[in-house]
């Protein structure tokens, strides 16, 4: 049985939604979050079997123009779209149209450049692929050309032997993968997104926004950081070694760098690593059918050995050649980081930052400033997080784990010591 919820927070804030007996700490958290850790605009939802437990928004979409965020706003999610993107391709190698340990040579020729000729869509996957930049300054609005971007990234030199390791593709991704997807389904990533997968689940979620959805967007609002917090090793290289692989996945983005992520033309591209729009129930509704089994309410995006697959640990490295930092991936997803005894972010901001502690069997993706979008196939969660003001860190900040904290102790589980959520 499910409450209503409508409290006034203070300052003509005031969070809505309803919840389910047993899930009123994630509520609590929630609205902590606007009390205590800065939350300006948010949405929070989470599934267990595919019935909705938890599905609460509130404070401002737009604090400029005093428009409440409301149960149908919808913010950017940024990294949480790589999720969506990788869905299009283990749906397409689930129906036995892709397979993900074959050269992506076969369906890409021209990638075949520079030693890439044995690259797989796994390697594309599990950011080993060794294309996580482009070196040569991309145009102005090559972010939003989609033949320009999987040109320049074919004719690429892959900055490691494909395979050997990983580097976060954080910007590439969108077009490595979503061109496998685009010339395999004969559809652009977003259409297939929205054919395949959005509208069968009645999700109110793209990559490449319609128009007539523009007015429910909540501008992102960027965290803002004081010259003593640039300190960490992400961050140094940014300031100090412009040619460095954190520096040309940061800066060279043509026009997304310079206010991308709130202008129409960033929302209208499909950018299928950052510019995917939801909000929380969109991204739980994605991960619900994952997290029981593959498929839900007639629904199958997913076979029973594809799932599997796409929750096992691919790729892992002490040293990510991107985010300087520990990092763990499925095939597209995150899976559990415990960061917090080995990441200076953590001592800068609070051991929350530059983690991301889950259940083990759990898979999903953080996007920039701390959202989030995960299925736990154990115990049948799906979770979605959704803001507007970010956060600092490469992974989840304390608002969007103190959320995810709560949603497993309401299902009984006790203890993160061991940096995933057990029993």
């Amino acid at each position: 049985m499910s409450t209503m919820i409508n409290e006034k927070i203070g300052d003509g804030v005031a969070v809505a939604g309803t919840v389910a007996s047993g899930f009123e700490p994630v509520a609590e958290q929630f609205i902590e979050n606007f009390r205590s850790r800065g939350e300006l605009g948010a949405s929070v939802c989470l599934t267990v079997g595919g019935e909705i437990k938890l599905d609460l928004w509130g404070g401002a979409a737009d604090g400029k123009a005093g428009r409440a965020w409301g149960r149908d706003t919808v913010s950017i999610i940024f990294s949480c779209t790589k999720g969506a993107t990788a869905l299009c391709a283990h749906v397409l190698a689930s129906r036995g149209q892709l397979d993900i340990d074959a050269p992506v040579a076969e369906i890409w020729p021209e990638f075949a450049q520079h030693g890439k000729e044995r690259v797989t869509t796994r390697m594309m996957l599990d950011h080993s692929s060794a294309v996580p930049a482009l070196r040569a300054a991309v145009k102005p609005d090559g972010p939003y050309d989609w033949a320009y971007m999987t040109e320049r990234l074919a004719a690429e030199e892959p900055f490691w032997e494909p395979g050997t390791r990983n580097g976060y593709h954080g910007f590439t991704f969108g077009w490595t993968v979503g061109e496998i997807v685009r010339r395999v389904s004969g559809k652009s990533l977003g259409a297939f997104f929205q054919d395949e997968i959005a509208r069968p689940l009645g999700l109110d979620f793209w990559i490449g926004l319609p128009e007539a959805i523009e007015p429910r967007v909540a501008p992102i609002v960027p965290y803002v950081y004081a010259a003593n917090e640039a300190r960490t090793p992400f961050m140094t290289a940014l300031a100090k070694e412009p040619k460095s692989i954190p520096s040309l996945f940061f800066f060279n983005n043509g026009r997304w760098r310079s206010g991308g992520a709130n202008s129409r033309e960033g929302h209208a591209a499909e950018i299928g690593a950052a510019n995917g729009i939801t909000n929380a129930r969109g991204l739980a509704g994605m991960y619900a059918p994952l997290a029981n089994g593959g498929a839900l309410n007639g629904v199958r995006l997913v076979d029973a050995t594809t799932l599997a697959r796409m929750g096992e640990v691919s790729m892992a490295t002490h040293f990510d050649a991107t985010l300087y930092i520990p990092t763990r991936f499925a095939l597209g997803f995150m899976k559990s980081m415990d960061n917090r005894k080995r990441s200076m972010g953590a001592t800068l901001w609070g051991e929350d930052c530059d983690s991301v502690i889950l259940g083990a069997p759990a898979f999903g993706h953080v996007g920039a400033g701390g959202s989030l979008g995960f299925a736990d196939p154990a115990c049948g969660l799906s979770f979605g997080y959704t803001m507007s003001k970010m956060g600092p860190g490469i992974l989840l900040n304390a608002r969007g784990q103190a959320l995810v904290d709560a949603a497993y102790r309401a299902l009984g589980y006790r203890s993160k010591d061991a940096g995933v959520w057990l029993r």
